[in-house]
């Protein structure tokens, strides 16, 4: 199994730093080592704060490739697309050249999108770095218990238990090619599936498991357990 690393935060405007100061650390280093970054951007209201102060880093932004680690099936520039979430917070306020931003045409229905996608994520051998959330039924991307969350790069999800129920979102396996894989969680809400978590629940966030492990940032634990 891989390693999980637990780093505990007072509030969510120190998850919401922590956050950006590794998603900029991850950034400088992939450019200097190899000429790009290559990241993969989580849903949902947790990682938009730290969107919005990453977009005031002074960045090689030519550098970047973006990616999403799920996207609904709504119309694009719907409000509760990840892509608009992503674009309004952050992506629309510096310049990453537009075909840079690797967009999931969930528009286009499930199977049609999560297959448009696997051939976009073909040539990439290994992200840089895979940003996650996680639900309070312990779901993570569109990846949820009782489903399916292997198969190709890109799956289409017909039946979430959260709407819409049409879903495309990378598997398991893909969001594990990655060099790093941070893990944000804020609220009390989440603490019992984090504590099913640690207790080895089969969530599929356990199915992630990149070689150099997993760090999450969370704002409270289940436990005594506790953090660096």
């Amino acid at each position: 199994m891989t390693a999980t690393r637990w780093h505990e935060v007072a509030e969510v405007g120190a998850l919401h730093r922590a956050a950006r100061d590794r998603i900029v650390a991850a950034a400088t280093e992939a450019i200097a080592a190899r000429g790009c970054f290559r990241i993969v951007l989580a849903g949902g209201g947790t990682p938009r704060g730290a969107y919005r102060l990453v977009r005031a880093a002074p960045m090689a932004w030519a550098a970047w490739h973006v990616y999403f680690g799920d996207e609904r099936c709504l119309p694009p520039g719907h409000a509760e697309r990840n892509d608009h979430a992503a674009a309004e917070a952050w992506l629309d306020h510096v310049e990453i050249p537009p075909a840079q931003v690797h967009a999931i045409a969930a528009e286009r229905g499930p199977e049609v999108a999560a297959a448009a996608y696997a051939a976009t994520l073909a040539d990439v051998e290994e992200f840089d770095l895979v940003l996650l959330g996680l639900g309070e039924d312990g779901h993570t991307a569109s990846l949820f218990p009782g489903h399916a969350w292997d198969g190709a790069d890109a799956i289409a999800i017909v039946d979430a238990p959260k709407p819409p129920p049409a879903r495309v979102s990378m598997s398991a396996a893909r969001l594990s090619r990655a060099r790093a894989v941070l893990v944000l969680v804020d609220g009390v809400s989440k603490l019992d599936a984090v504590a099913r978590w640690q207790a080895g629940a089969d969530l599929p966030i356990r199915a992630i498991q990149p070689a150099a492990g997993v760090d999450v940032l969370i704002t409270a634990m289940p436990s005594a357990r506790s953090a660096d």
